[in-house]
């Protein structure tokens, strides 16, 4: 029987606490694919100030399969350097392709090492790891899959280790596969706090039994409520901060994006236009208002329901807006709950978050990628990995 419409067909539920409910959960079928992708020396790059190219070709990643998988739904988790990708079987060889394009394009315009890897979920399965996904409904537009049972995580150390990188990982060798990055765009400015700091967070938990995993996942969630107030509240974007771009470093960006294969006058052209596309839409609104078929104000309004601000693939992922005062009462519970070992976590503060935007070319499906400027999850994992670290010792 064919798995292909098997994750287009899962149902969905709303409520985001639902995500520690084991019954929501089945499992991948074995002949789909996991896409890991990472970019080697991250934090190096973001300690350099190179963090908005690092977001941008971790988005390249899932663009590209997107626009391979037109109407066919795939289910994604951007981790900020990068993403993770299920697959079915027959979007295998277009979805090498995609990627590898998109590692050319990643070292040719920005200099960064894109690792791919591609990992059959029958050989996670075999290795007693369960890929297990449900299906959470962000917006109209968007649903949003959510991963446990440990099998994303282990595919992605099957990339990373040495002894199983050279059986899973795949790499350019030169030719200049293509890649389709159509429908990405990164038109917004840094996007200020609603309320003075940005948190990007992550938290692991490392209790033995999932049941208790659940626990301690839904008590997380909760105390973040009992802090923060409704998700409304912390929601790290709000349209009435939202303003486009017109600095040059980001015009760059995305003529490296829509203008892979013309040339220097063209893409000097391409500055341009852009640029006054930008100036326009930013008159239009502060003026609020319509031109055409756009309204400014309902365009931002749809931008901010169909944000990927909270998000689990084996772990609780979250970008906050909130003050210092709920920051410290959260670290305080978490290190508690650390200290029992209970979880693990990572932690890294800002006060803005940028904002990168995916709609399919047709597809009708919009998602817009947030996460901490500075380094965000990237720097919030090497945070999680410190606390690991001691914990084993």
């Amino acid at each position: 029987m064919s798995t292909e419409n098997f994750y287009s067909d899962l149902p969905s539920f709303k409520n985001f606490l639902d995500i520690t409910d084991s019954e929501r959960f089945v499992s991948v079928p074995d002949d789909w694919y996991i896409l890991i992708t990472d970019i080697v020396g991250s934090t190096k790059a973001i300690e350099a100030g190179r963090y908005k190219d690092v977001n941008l070709i971790g988005a390249c990643c899932i663009i590209a399969i997107l626009n391979i998988a037109g109407e066919r739904e795939v289910p994604f988790i951007f981790g900020g350097d990068g993403a993770s990708i299920l697959i079915p079987p027959s979007l295998l060889v277009e979805a090498k392709q995609a990627l590898l394009g998109t590692q050319y394009f990643a070292k040719q315009e920005f200099n960064m090492d894109l690792r791919l890897g591609i990992v059959p979920v029958l050989a996670v399965t075999e290795a007693k790891y369960e890929v297990k996904i449900a299906k959470l409904k962000v917006s109209d537009t968007y649903s949003q899959g959510i991963f446990t049972g440990g099998g994303l995580t282990y595919a992605t150390q099957l990339t990373k280790d040495s002894a199983t990188a050279k059986i899973y990982n795949i790499k350019n060798i030169g030719i200049p596969d293509k890649a389709d990055f159509s429908g990405l765009n990164c038109p917004w400015e840094d996007i200020l706090s609603q309320h003075g700091e940005i948190v990007s967070l992550m938290v692991m938990a490392t209790v033995n039994d999932s049941q208790k995993e659940n626990y301690v996942y839904r008590a997380v969630l909760e105390e973040i409520y009992q802090i923060y107030g409704r998700s409304e509240n912390f929601h790290p974007v709000i349209p009435e901060n939202l303003r486009l771009t017109l600095k040059n470093k980001n015009i760059y960006s995305m003529v490296k994006i829509n203008g892979q294969h013309i040339n220097y006058l063209q893409k000097f052209v391409l500055v341009i236009v852009i640029k006054i596309k930008m100036l326009i839409g930013a008159v239009l609104m502060r003026l609020k208002i319509k031109l055409g078929k756009v309204d400014w104000e309902l365009s931002k309004n749809g931008l901010v329901a169909n944000t990927d601000y909270r998000k689990f693939d084996d772990l609780l992922r979250m970008i906050i807006s909130g003050n210092m005062t709920q920051r410290e009462k959260l670290v305080t519970y978490l290190e508690k709950n650390y200290r029992a070992g209970k979880l693990v976590y990572g932690i890294h503060v800002s006060d803005r978050v940028l904002m990168t935007c995916l709609v399919p070319v047709g597809v009708g499906r919009e998602v817009h990628l947030v996460d901490g400027a500075d380094g965000g999850y990237a720097l919030a994992a090497k945070d999680m990995k410190a606390r690991i670290n001691l914990a084993s010792k």
